[in-house]
């Protein structure tokens, strides 16, 4: 069993920067594949980027242009967001699970409780 835990999120105006953190616990945690998902003010929650257990390999969406970084440090996993924009606004959400490559929610067994961003001027 894994536990994970968000942190980071806030109000932040366009154009600003907010690394959000995310924390696992348990058992072997910091051998599973970590990912950042989003969910907006629809139902489905969207793939933003993944890194793998010992941090080698990453997989980012080219959606976001370079304005995101994934990185992890052992049991934690950042993603360092710069020039925020407004449609960026929603909660981040980490889930993990075994293997590295997945970019579907359904197939991460462990969630976070998820963490608010808002971009608002």
């Amino acid at each position: 069993q894994v536990q994970l835990r968000e942190s980071g999120g806030g109000l932040v105006r366009p154009g600003d920067s907010l690394r959000l953190s995310c924390t696992a616990s348990g058992r072997t945690s910091s051998n599973y594949a970590m990912a950042w998902f989003r969910q907006g003010t629809g139902p489905e929650r969207d793939f933003v980027a993944a890194i793998s257990g010992d941090g080698r390999s990453r997989n980012l969406l080219d959606t976001f242009g370079g304005r995101f970084t994934i990185s992890r440090d052992s049991d934690t996993m950042y993603l360092q967001m710069n020039n925020l924009k407004p449609e960026d606004t929603a909660v981040y959400f980490c889930a993990a699970r075994t293997n590295f490559g997945s970019l579907v929610p359904s197939e991460y067994p462990y969630w976070g409780q998820g963490t608010q961003v808002t971009v608002s001027a």
